[in-house]
């Protein structure tokens, strides 16, 4: 697929960036779940123009239909890599499927969410990690669990069969697309459906216990929740977070790699839709604009 803007990210930032690309005429792509964004379980009561209390799911659906409004497609799915490529960039999402763009918009929220088990916070850097792509050398020839439910627990517990002796996905109702189902299995990845319930351990990480199940013999831990986060995706493209995994941007929205821009809460405080909505329509503006200006 080609296309000249790829917005990744389904919350109110992306959203908007994809309303004000479509609208500058540019083929504009949103890739992302809306079920992923911090506004879909929430309720809004100090946005502009809202009476009483908006329903978050209700505004997300009405943006999507926006964008849709003015030509914007969308793809239902998590992105699970992305690479420059030329003057461009590449974008490839669950089902393996790439798109190739002019410019990239990153507006995939805060990452790095965590299980909030207990264990979890005791061997956090003892055997707990929220990134197999950061600290995947340390576990050479060890058992390792990757927990999570989405393509980035499946991207991980491929890329550790590289490196730990056995993998374990631990899943409760994985639903992430075939083609990553089939790609971890077909890689050695034992995947097994349950809940987890407790890290145990003495000085490091020793097993993981599941709930109404087994407790599995494991040497690390990697919380992989939801899709690709917005840290790795970035580095991917060159741009390096903030030691905070925050993106650093200019007025205009954009990051320190050309065609690159970021919005939303990814880019910092205040976590506010206002601020989301704003950089968006920035962000949409300004990638829409480059993509054009190569043409």
């Amino acid at each position: 697929m080609i296309s000249d803007v790829v917005i990744i990210g389904c919350g109110p930032a992306g959203l908007q960036a994809g309303i004000h690309s479509s609208r500058k005429k540019a083929d504009t792509v949103i890739v992302g779940k809306m079920q992923n964004s911090a506004l879909f379980g929430a309720h809004i009561e100090n946005y502009f123009g809202v009476s009483g209390k908006a329903d978050g799911a209700e505004m997300l659906k009405s943006g999507l239909d926006k964008a849709l409004s003015f030509g914007c497609r969308h793809i239902d799915q998590n992105v699970t890599g992305a690479v420059t490529d030329g003057n461009g960039f590449k974008i490839t999402v669950e089902s393996g499927e790439s798109i190739d763009c002019r410019s990239v918009v990153i507006a995939t929220g805060i990452s790095r969410r965590k299980l909030d088990i207990p264990g979890e916070k005791e061997f956090f850097g003892k055997g707990v990690s929220y990134c197999a792509e950061c600290d995947c050398n340390f576990y050479k020839g060890l058992r390792v669990a990757i927990i999570g439910n989405e393509s980035q627990a499946a991207v991980s517990a491929d890329l550790m069969t590289k490196y730990a002796s056995e993998v374990y996905w631990i899943g409760e109702d994985i639903s992430t697309e075939r083609y990553l189902l089939d790609k971890a299995a077909g890689a050695g990845v034992k995947i097994i459906a349950g809940t987890p319930n407790e890290i145990r351990g003495g000085t490091r990480v020793e097993s993981l216990l599941l709930r109404g199940g087994p407790e599995i013999g494991v040497d690390g831990i990697f919380i992989e929740l939801g899709g690709r986060s917005s840290s790795d995706l970035a580095m991917d493209l060159g741009v390096m977070p903030e030691a905070d995994d925050s993106i650093k941007i200019n007025n205009n929205c954009e990051t320190s790699v050309e065609g690159v821009f970021a919005c939303g809460d990814i880019t910092g405080g205040p976590w506010q839709l206002a601020k989301a909505v704003g950089e968006g329509a920035v962000a949409g503006l300004g990638a829409a604009g480059r993509a054009k200006d190569m043409k």
